[in-house]
């Protein structure tokens, strides 16, 4: 399989269902810190629960709907991207990401979502990524922010999360504006 570089020791390559002990690892050490906005480590319990995670994301891959990858620093599994949803025939897909405490204020998300959706406009034909971010997730809105996404609007209690209903941002970026702005 593919492994991309992200520099200073960082690697972006698929998360895939024989990874499932070494993804449960990874979200055990971050758990509260991931969970404060997305359900991932509700989902993701223990051996059984990580392997069904990622075997799911594994299913959708092959029916192009969509995937996620990993982020390893200096071979430890730190975090990861995914496209939450990707529809090609609509052109559009709704990209994420998270990772664990040691691995924040590297730029590592940033650099992965960028090699992610550069792969989904330029080899999958699509149009339009959308990231929604709960409102009071700053570092993830900075995110959006670096990769020239506009901010669209608010889903005002859009989500239920851990008894409680977040605020949803939407941001996106097109393609004609994602080809603008990478460096030639």
């Amino acid at each position: 399989m593919y492994a991309i570089t992200l520099g200073d020791g960082a690697l972006l390559r698929p998360l895939e269902p024989w990874r499932a002990q070494e993804f449960l690892d990874h979200v055990d050490r971050g758990r509260d810190f991931i969970g404060r906005y997305i359900p991932l480590p509700d989902a993701v319990t223990d051996l059984a629960s990580s392997r069904a995670y990622l075997t799911a994301y594994g299913e959708k891959a092959l029916t192009d709907t969509a995937r996620v990858d990993g982020i390893w620093l200096d071979g430890t599994l730190v975090g990861g991207v995914l496209f939450r949803t990707m529809d090609v025939h609509l052109g559009t897909a709704e990209a994420g990401c998270w990772l664990e405490p040691s691995a924040v204020g590297r730029g590592l998300a940033t650099r992965a979502t960028r090699i992610l959706i550069d792969w989904a406009v330029e080899e999958r034909g699509i149009h339009r990524v959308e990231w929604r971010v709960c409102a009071e997730n700053t570092p993830s809105i900075a995110v959006a922010h670096r990769l020239g996404m506009t901010r669209d609007g608010v889903l005002r209690e859009h989500f239920p999360h851990r008894g409680q209903r977040q605020d949803i941002e939407v941001w996106s970026v097109l393609a004609p504006e994602w080809r603008a702005q990478k460096p030639t």
